[in-house]
């Protein structure tokens, strides 16, 4: 592969939802899988984003004390309408 078609790591990040839900192109897919192989950053970041995943997924609404689901409700609000 020529150096122009390397995947920086920003473009990575940019990337990573795509890739786990398998939606990058034939030539992205590529480019994107040979950077893990040569940048361990960025494989370190893409398994802690699957785990992450993993993690979210199995959390149940009870599993949540209730003021920490009130906060987490109220910061998601305010990130949505643009409040830091």
């Amino acid at each position: 592969m020529s150096e122009a078609a390397e995947l920086t790591c920003a473009e990575l990040v940019e990337l990573v939802t795509e890739y786990l839900e398998g939606a990058l192109t034939g030539e992205e897919l590529e480019r994107f899988e040979e950077h893990l192989v040569y940048c361990g950053p960025c494989a370190v970041h893409v398994e802690q984003m699957r785990e992450t995943i993993r993690t979210a997924g199995a959390l149940r609404e009870e599993d949540l004390d209730p003021a920490l689901a009130d906060e987490l409700l109220a910061a998601f609000r305010g990130w949505r309408h643009g409040a830091a």
